[in-house]
């Protein structure tokens, strides 16, 4: 199956194996719990849904690749005790707590989360000596003597043997007592966590071009030449800030991460004319509303890679419209809840004495607090952190002016709060309309060059694709989006 349609069944799996019944156990024990084992080839993202389920169940996480472990911090280190037996004193060997589950432990302390995904990646590459606790492992939810703690799902990931030397086949009685998932890779599965996750424009504009390209594992006489989902994501972010620092991206640089030379030469020359399109095109004059005839006649006279690449430049920076838009409106919201609950302190008859001061201090310390134990947590997906940062940056900022200011009442404090909110609204509505516009914009350019041909038909597909934009236009709406959706 895809990475998505996993995702969904390890989702399913913890809603069912945290579900409870009306005295408060577990309706599935602990023993009935199957360990996940999703079993694919190298960086389709195994790991990175393991982030995104815990994120969105709201569990915690701890994750650890079993390739780093001895036998030691796996189960301990033995010490000697002394015990009695039917009135004799012996000295016994016991082991002190796994380093594995000792993390649970510090992970649930450090994020007052009590349940969570317990996840080992790579189990089945793990050396000699720790393959048999492996075994006990997904067999018994124990380390040694430790066992996993109630309410922790055990989440495993490995490679087929044809893509590692190292890896050691699992028995029948060991796959009697896991969830098994072979997972393969699917570009149309990855594109729309790619657009959630900001990749470069020009890397999805190619794989849209070039999906076999996507993922590749071959042997040759010179070695292994792969590209992975991983490979391209790590590309997009180098890529991205080597464009911001003005640095030069060569294919050097492009084949350190897609290690096949004949992909990563093919992409490095599509760099070079996605740039040169974007150029020619003057992308953001036609998001702006202010394209040429030339423009128009150019795009329909060209070959239809082009006219996919220049749909793809449109896309791409309509969702980071798309996307600060979001961002705005996600700090405004958090915004608005601070300030009712500091107005709600403000007029406690509790806190008629405090000063003003004092309050918004500690009300901004408790939602630092809680930023810290989520994004510890790992419950922060990228956009809502850098919103809640962007919050909290604020929410000091209003405090310090309340303070220039020389506020002494707490009226005359919140009135200016207020003001200075406002200001932060009409910035998100000022991020709204300017998204509209560039997106009626890209509507009304793809119209005149094509009408409502197949490259409407594309460009709808992947507004509906991207997340950000079906967030956008479910929330501001969109005539030609909705219009052009019903006819297509």
């Amino acid at each position: 199956m895809n990475i998505k349609k996993a995702k969904e069944e390890i989702k399913y799996a913890i809603q069912a194996y945290l579900a409870k019944d009306e005295f408060g156990e577990y309706r599935i024990p602990a023993v009935r719990q199957r360990p996940v084992l999703l079993m694919g080839a190298p960086g389709i993202g195994k790991t990175a849904v393991m982030e995104q389920v815990a994120r969105e169940c709201g569990v915690a996480l701890v994750s650890y690749s079993i390739t780093h472990h001895t036998r030691q911090s796996a189960i301990g280190l033995p010490f000697i005790s002394k015990k009695e037996y039917g009135g004799k004193e012996y000295t016994v060997t016991e082991y002190t707590m796994s380093e594995i589950i000792a993390s649970v432990y510090d992970k649930m302390e450090e994020t007052g989360l009590q349940e969570g995904i317990l996840f080992i990646d790579e189990i089945n590459c793990a050396s000699e000596t720790l393959a048999p606790a492996m075994l006990q492992f997904l067999q018994c939810k124990t380390f040694g003597a430790h066992k996993v703690p109630e309410g922790w799902l055990i989440a495993a990931a490995g490679n087929p043997p044809e893509y590692n030397k190292s890896v050691r086949e699992f028995d029948v009685v060991t796959l009697d007592r896991v969830k098994k998932i072979d997972v393969e890779p699917d570009f149309s599965v990855w594109k729309e966590y790619a657009y959630q996750q900001g990749i470069h424009g020009a890397i999805l504009s190619y794989l849209e071009i070039r999906k076999d390209h996507f993922y590749a594992m071959e042997t040759t006489v010179d070695g292994k030449r792969f590209v992975t989902a991983r490979g391209w994501e790590d590309l997009s972010t180098i890529l991205k800030v080597y464009e911001d620092m003005n640095l030069p991206v060569e294919e050097g640089l492009i084949y350190q991460y897609l290690q096949h030379r004949r992909i990563a030469k093919d992409f490095a020359n599509y760099l070079d004319l996605y740039r040169k399109y974007r150029t020619d095109y003057r992308v953001d004059d036609i998001l702006q509303g202010s394209y040429t005839k030339q423009a128009v006649t150019k795009l329909q006279d060209a070959p239809f890679d082009e006219r996919l690449s220049v749909m793809g430049l449109l896309l791409s920076r309509l969702s980071e419209g798309f996307r600060g838009a979001y961002e705005a409106d996600l700090t405004v919201t958090g915004l608005h809840g601070a300030l009712l609950e500091l107005k709600e302190r403000f007029n406690s008859p509790y806190c008629k004495e405090t000063p003003w001061e004092n309050l918004f201090t500690g009300l901004v310390e408790e939602r630092e607090a809680a930023f810290t134990k989520e994004r510890k947590a790992g419950l922060l997906e990228k956009t809502a952190e850098h919103a809640c940062m962007r919050e909290l940056e604020r929410l000091h900022f209003f405090l310090a002016e309340g303070k220039r200011n020389g506020c002494r009442e707490k009226e005359d404090a919140f009135a200016l709060v207020k003001g200075l909110f406002a200001k932060e609204a009409e910035g998100r509505e000022n991020a709204i309309a300017d998204a509209s516009a560039m997106l009626d914009n890209a509507f009304a350019f793809l119209e005149e060059a094509f009408g409502a041909g197949q490259e409407m038909v594309i460009f709808i597909t992947e507004l509906t694709t991207n997340f950000y934009s079906v967030k956008f236009i479910s929330e501001n709406g969109s005539e030609k989006y909705y219009r052009y959706n019903a006819e297509l």
